[in-house]
């Protein structure tokens, strides 16, 4: 095994100053780019500083003159966050001044804030009430190659923006890997826009051309939009280890990896990749569970858990140094791919598999369905061993098994839902989806689906034309369009405080019951003092309701309970900020929710509320109705999709004939749903004719 740099582990290349990072010796090239052309294709590493550096180089050369704002959009949340809480101490501010950042239902800015770390999808928010972005000076699109379904929408919004005429706009496409050249033809391949755009465009520069010439511009050539500028930043040698035969239990094989690595390698921390937070938590309490077997004097392992779901504070832990003589192991989704950098990794454990979303058109069932990683994300992924000094790849998988991956990975805008997508594009005014400049286009199945939803829910009218004012608000509100739909109908069902309690529990994305060992029976006896027949909407109700007038107050209630404090926290936060949405559209909310002193499940306001609440949720999510079989199990209503009660939910072995869910996932090779609530067949007609009749 090669010898580890010392001098290079002994600053660790998320705390190196910001001379030492690869981006340092290339700011005057790049910082002249933008200068001179609408469109810089920045490709460089997760690490070469790209995120963190290019924000602070825009500000201090001026880009944020006249109150003028720089964006970087993110994938995700978790990158969001803690790249803007890492810019903010470089800068030496406090979170939510100069530097801010803002995601779903969190905005940590003020008007002080010039660099402003966003998601994409927030920033295509913000195009609905300022279509043009004219806030921004410049908008940084970070990890473009991932290719979310919001960065390729808003990667066309901006595109068009260009064709505005906004010459003062300047768009920074980062991407750690090379498709750039995709990246470029993609702006460049529209005359139209080229010649709207007053530039003098130039060939490509680098710091010795700009040093050769003095400093001065080399002379123009072609009518280019923009340039490609590669970071070359030093990476180690990572030796790739195979399997020689597959694994049959790939999260045990993991664990037993960590454990080899723990017992046989020298010090460095360990990253594996799962596929979601059950196989996490799962890996996470395995470890804790055999990690106090290991020797009294050997060296600690303190597993720590990466994903979506949990809270902010919460993965900030993976980022912070293990204590003396214990050896970090974190368990992450695709999140530590490419979006954040976490320093001390030596050591990766790559599963081969990711979670992949995937949208069925025929049955309107989207699943989030374990699949093989790409090359390119397996190239990614071992990367993350040869930061700061060099490391080990451990794949899970054969050689063979490796070469039949594929190149890269799917789009998502190719296997998603688009009804999100296409009310948003409706509500910026592009009414020819067909026309929109996608980076690929969407499959026409898709497309077709989601405008007969949007219509079936209201939001477009038989021309496909936004409907006023529900599907403009639809739009607005910050859930996806069948939640939406439901928070404007519970007016007319008398149940608005009730729904909106509803839509902020729903839209957590963690869970809120939290095990303690060897406990689970007790959990089990707490979670039915909330529960109701009607199921786990109105007992999601009763748990949020037993919160705001307890758990609050009494630091022990949510333990007792096995709840989860801090997302219960944030669902009290969620909610209010979607009350101000219902109040800015003019509709009252009568604060209607009785106080439960003694934990008994509520009866809702009275024997009509649970039904109301259950008539309002079929208006919304008619087109998720399932119908119980003989056997136990639900099938769609178009009857080809057997799916089963998620074990969380009340409904698993329970009798109900017609149901409606809000989300379905995939294991094991199962589809299970979850949040399911009890409706009469009769509703869905009511309700949705033109989406269903009865033969």
């Amino acid at each position: 095994m090669a010898e580890f740099d010392l001098s290079a582990t002994f600053i660790p290349s998320l705390h190196k100053p910001s001379s030492l990072l690869p981006i340092a010796r290339h700011r005057q090239s790049l910082l002249y780019l933008i200068e001179t052309y609408p469109v810089t294709i920045v490709v460089g590493q997760t690490g070469s500083g790209k995120t963190t550096q290019i924000p602070q180089y825009l500000e201090q050369a001026g880009w944020c003159a006249e109150g003028k704002i720089i964006a970087v959009t993110q994938p995700r949340r978790v990158a969001a966050t803690t790249v803007a809480i890492r810019v903010a101490e470089e800068m030496d501010c406090k979170i939510g001044e100069e530097v801010g950042y803002s995601i779903r239902f969190e905005d940590v800015t003020s008007s002080k804030t010039r660099i402003k770390f966003l998601t994409d999808g927030l920033l295509l928010r913000e195009a609905l009430v300022d279509p043009l972005l004219s806030r921004y000076s410049v908008i940084m699109v970070d990890e473009a190659h991932e290719r979310s379904l919001s960065t390729d929408v808003l990667l066309g919004v901006l595109k068009k923006i260009l064709k505005k005429r906004r010459n003062d706009l300047r768009i920074i496409i980062s991407s750690a890997t090379l498709q750039a050249e995709e990246f470029l033809n993609f702006f460049a391949g529209d005359a139209e826009m080229q010649s709207n755009l007053k530039q003098e465009p130039q060939s490509a520069v680098t710091l010795d051309d700009l040093i050769a010439q003095g400093g001065q511009k080399p002379n123009p050539t072609s009518n280019e939009i923009g340039q490609i500028i590669s970071l070359e930043g030093r990476t180690y040698p990572v030796d790739i280890l195979y399997l020689e035969n597959p694994a049959e239990d790939y999260v045990e094989k993991a664990v037993q990896t960590v454990f080899d690595i723990h017992t046989k390698e020298p010090d460095g921390d360990i990253l594996v990749f799962l596929t979601g937070r059950e196989e996490i938590d799962n890996a996470v309490q395995r470890i804790s569970e055999r990690a106090a077997s290991l020797h009294p004097r050997a060296q600690a392992l303190m597993a720590l858990p990466l994903y979506a779901g949990l809270s902010t504070e919460q993965q900030m832990y993976v980022f912070e140094e293990a204590p003396e003589n214990t050896r970090k192991v974190i368990f992450s989704t695709n999140i530590a791919e490419a979006s954040i950098t976490i320093d001390g990794i030596v050591y990766v454990v790559d599963t081969g598999f990711v979670k992949l979303r995937a949208f069925n058109p025929l049955t309107g069932i989207e699943t989030l369905t374990a699949t093989p990683v790409s090359k390119a994300s397996a190239t990614q992924r071992a990367g993350r061993a040869g930061r700061t000094r060099p490391g080990k790849c451990f794949r899970l998988y054969t050689e063979p098994n490796y070469q039949q991956l594929s190149e890269s990975t799917i789009p998502e805008i190719q296997r998603s839902n688009l009804a999100p997508v296409i009310l948003q594009l409706k509500a910026l005014g592009i009414d020819n989806i067909v026309r929109f400049p996608f980076l690929t286009s969407p499959p026409s199945e898709l497309i077709i689906r989601a405008l007969e939803v949007l219509y079936s829910l209201g939001a477009l009218d038989t021309y496909t034309k936004l409907t006023q004012p529900l599907g403009t608000r639809m739009a607005e509100l910050a859930v996806e369009p069948m939640m939406a739909k439901t928070l404007l109908s519970s007016q007319t069902f008398g149940c608005v405080s009730e729904i909106l309690t509803i839509a902020a529990m729903t839209s957590l994305g963690g869970t809120i019951w939290v095990p303690h060992d060897g406990e689970k029976k007790k959990m089990e006896t707490a979670r039915r003092k909330f529960a109701v027949e009607e199921g786990d909407h109105i007992t999601l109700l009763n748990i949020y309701q037993a919160f705001i007038t307890k758990g609050k107050k009494e630091a022990r209630f949510c333990h007792d309970h096995y709840l989860n404090f801090k997302a219960l926290t944030r669902a009290v936060s969620i909610r209010a900020q979607l009350k101000r949405y219902l109040e800015r559209f003019g509709i009252p909310i009568p604060e209607s929710l009785s106080s439960n002193p003694n934990l008994q499940p509520l009866s809702v306001g009275g024997p009509d509320k649970g039904e109301q609440i259950r008539r309002c949720l079929t208006t919304g999510y008619f087109a998720h109705a399932a119908r119980m079989q003989p056997d136990g199990t639900f099938r769609n209503v178009a009857g080809g999709t057997v799916l089963y009660a998620h074990p969380s939910s009340l409904m698993f072995n329970r009798k109900a004939e017609w149901v409606v869910f809000h989300e379905v996932m995939e294991m094991g090779g199962k589809s299970y749903v979850r949040d399911v609530s009890r409706i009469e067949k009769g509703w869905l007609v009511e309700y949705a004719p033109e989406f269903y009749r009865f033969a």
